[in-house]
């Protein structure tokens, strides 16, 4: 065996035989054991064919091009993994900003607000100690026209009154003189000494504030009480009865009255019975309110001068309980207090006051707090119109980090008022979980389809 069969022969594992060439190399038909400068002896490389190493190599050197067609292809599989890989990166950090989300940052919020070329002119407030705290909402005060109380008696145009006049001897209004026979068929006259009583008709009071009497003409008497009425016609009278009496009654009142109507059991008009009676007086009267006080507001209409207060108010302070007036309109109007949550919240709400006033601390717990999963709780925002000191509405954040423990005490101080905006910030790791989600949802079915085939395979 030659050098080049020794050389061969360890990986061959046999000795010379023969040359069964390479197919495609053009060299064949050699005996088996010959050895020659061209052919030296052969190995088994493949199902049992033979080749010797000039085969081989010539082999080697045909078979070059598909090596390097194979590595181009693979040089170019890894440019487009990598481009898909570059195309899924941008993607992503495009859909960062496209992606749903429940709101602004709290850092976008504070760089929005800072911008000068915002329009409202928004004013934001870090709360992190009293002084920072808003002012507490102001007493109300009931604004309307201070009237003296009237009396009971004092009429007005359409009430109905009763008159009674009582005469004795010659008469306007009952029995005259009476004819008797006497001696001899003669006739005398006699008189009725008893008192005689006439009452009149139901008059009403017209709307000019007259009414008429038979013999008197007519009269005003709108403003007037009964007595002085009384004491009107009787003098009406004089002189052409003897010594008339007069009563005055008031059958129907309707000046000496209020409209209660809304949200109470018996709607309606409501005689004042002592003229001393005040705005939660009349409420009951006329049944007492229906649903909740918390909820309620009282309209009060008084000589072209409308007046609103909550109805939970003047439970709670007497002074503003003043007396009603005879002619003022009460109007209990359902209003509940609300305010609204937004943002990245465990609840996202118009939510309605639980009590007749709230602090921050309760609003946000009734919200549901920061949701884990989205929110960030050192971005909680309170959005609020305040009045400023020239009377001119401002709006006004104001900003809370309930990451740090001193704002909890703050927040049950802060009170919360009517249609105030309650913000929970949105987390900046909430879009980054965003991004893994949809590149995962975007390759998994790439992923799926090569793992089914390479299953086949």
């Amino acid at each position: 065996m030659d050098s080049n069969s020794q050389a061969i022969a360890p990986f061959a594992g046999f000795g010379p035989v023969e040359c069964d060439g390479i197919e495609g190399s053009g060299i064949t038909g050699w005996t088996k054991g010959t050895s020659s400068k061209q052919h030296p002896p052969a190995i088994e490389f493949h199902d049992r064919r033979f080749a010797c190493e000039n085969c081989l190599r010539e082999a080697s050197r045909l078979s070059r091009p598909h090596r390097v067609e194979r590595a181009q292809v693979k040089s170019m599989n890894t440019k487009k993994t990598k481009a898909l890989l570059a195309l899924s990166l941008s993607t992503s950090l495009a859909a960062c900003a496209t992606f749903p989300s429940s709101g602004p940052t709290g850092a976008q919020i504070q760089r929005d607000v800072a911008r000068p070329q915002v329009p409202l002119g928004i004013k934001i407030i870090e709360v992190n100690n009293v002084a920072s705290l808003p002012p507490a909402e102001p007493q109300p005060t009931v604004d309307l026209p201070t009237l003296p109380p009237t009396p009971t008696d004092m009429v007005g145009p359409g009430d109905v009154l009763g008159i009674s006049i009582y005469e004795a001897g010659v008469t306007l209004f009952g029995r005259g003189p009476t004819a008797a026979a006497g001696i001899g068929g003669a006739v005398s006259g006699s008189f009725d000494t008893s008192a005689n009583a006439q009452t009149l008709p139901p008059t009403r009071i017209d709307d000019n504030g007259n009414i008429t009497v038979p013999y008197a003409g007519r009269l005003h008497v709108a403003g007037k009480t009964v007595g002085q009425i009384q004491t009107q016609i009787r003098d009406a009278l004089n002189g052409m009865s003897q010594n008339p009496q007069v009563l005055v009654s008031l059958r129907d009142a309707i000046s000496n009255t209020v409209i209660v109507g809304g949200e109470v059991a018996r709607p309606g008009r409501l005689v004042l019975q002592t003229n001393r009676e005040t705005l939660i007086d009349a409420i009951a009267l006329a049944g007492g309110y229906r649903g909740n006080a918390k909820d309620l507001t009282l309209r009060i209409n008084r000589q072209d001068h409308n007046f609103d207060i909550r109805y939970s108010a003047l439970e709670k302070n007497p002074a503003l309980d003043v007396g009603v007036y005879p002619g003022d309109r009460l109007t209990l109007v359902s209003d509940p207090q609300s305010y609204s949550v937004l943002g990245a919240s465990g609840r996202v709400d118009l939510i309605p006051f639980s009590r007749s006033s709230l602090n921050l601390a309760e609003a946000v717990s009734t919200a549901g707090g920061s949701n884990p999963n989205a929110g960030d709780p050192a971005a909680i925002f309170l959005l609020r119109y305040v009045t400023s000191a020239e009377g001119h509405e401002e709006p006004v954040v104001y900003h809370l980090n309930m990451m740090n423990v001193g704002s909890y005490f703050l927040a049950g101080r802060f009170p919360v008022r009517n249609k105030d905006i309650l913000y929970f910030g949105n987390s900046k790791a909430n879009q980054a979980s965003k991004v893994a989600s949809f590149v995962s949802q975007l390759f998994s079915p790439v992923l799926t389809v090569v793992s089914g085939v390479q299953a086949l395979k």
